[in-house]
């Protein structure tokens, strides 16, 4: 009889699903920053790369049955909420992810266990292992239960987020996708700050800043949108002028 180890337990329990192979959650917690001391050690990213699918999935599934009247676009904001990177990274803190996760001594220094995109990525990566150790139904179930939990997954607003309201604006007006330019990264590994310009045909590009490429995105968005907002009243009072 092979014992488990003690330190997977509560993990296990938190996500009600007992690994029978706990090599294999041992590597979807392994991040790639331990490459750097250890070659031979194989890290989250293939585990991840199929987490993501199975996430997707289960979601995807999960709000086709809850919202049976919900039309594509309804359905493709309450998904994108569920399963964006932000999201992700909560529901990883609500678990407790990051006290199991193995890093190098350099990336927990730079506060590693805490950061969104490190704690996004492993979560995925447990998933993936939940579907390589028990099956698609299996990690289904630990998704619906979990995303339930902390969501509220049946009620994710349908707002549509700054990114996916200017595409929509674009479209509506038979203009090509907004196009996303990266400027600036800047700050310490721990704290980064990016800084991203937008640019839709004939309007002046929008820039904005945040800590992830994808906040810095949907504030150059925000920003484009504002701008549309103002340019708009100003005609509109013209108008009426």
């Amino acid at each position: 009889m092979i014992l488990r180890p003690r330190k997977y337990r509560a993990l296990e329990t938190a996500l009600g699903y007992k690994f029978k192979s706990a090599g294999l959650l041992e590597r979807a917690l392994t991040h790639s920053s331990v490459r750097g001391t250890d070659a031979k050690r194989a890290d989250n990213e293939r585990l991840e790369f199929i987490g993501d699918r199975v996430l997707g999935l289960a979601i995807a599934e999960m709000l086709h049955l809850g919202h049976p009247e919900a039309n594509e676009g309804d359905t493709a904001r309450r998904y994108n909420v569920l399963v964006r990177g932000e999201a992700c990274a909560r529901i990883a803190r609500k678990l407790g992810l990051g006290a199991h996760l193995i890093l190098s001594a350099s990336e927990t220094e730079n506060g590693g266990r805490d950061k969104d995109n490190i704690l996004a990525d492993a979560i995925e990566a447990v998933l993936g292992a939940v579907f390589l150790d028990g099956g698609f139904l299996k990690a289904r179930d630990v998704i619906r239960r979990i995303w339930e939990e902390t969501g509220p997954a049946q009620t994710a607003p349908v707002t549509a987020d700054p990114k996916s309201a200017l595409q929509e604006w674009a479209q509506g007006r038979g203009l090509a996708l907004p196009h996303y330019v990266g400027l600036d990264r800047s700050g310490p590994d721990h704290a980064p700050q990016f800084t991203t310009e937008v640019r839709v045909s004939g309007l002046a590009p929008a820039q904005g800043s945040g800590p992830s490429k994808r906040a810095a995105e949907q504030a150059a968005a925000s920003a484009m949108l504002a701008a549309v907002t103002h340019i708009n009243s100003l005609k509109a009072s013209e108008r009426r002028g």
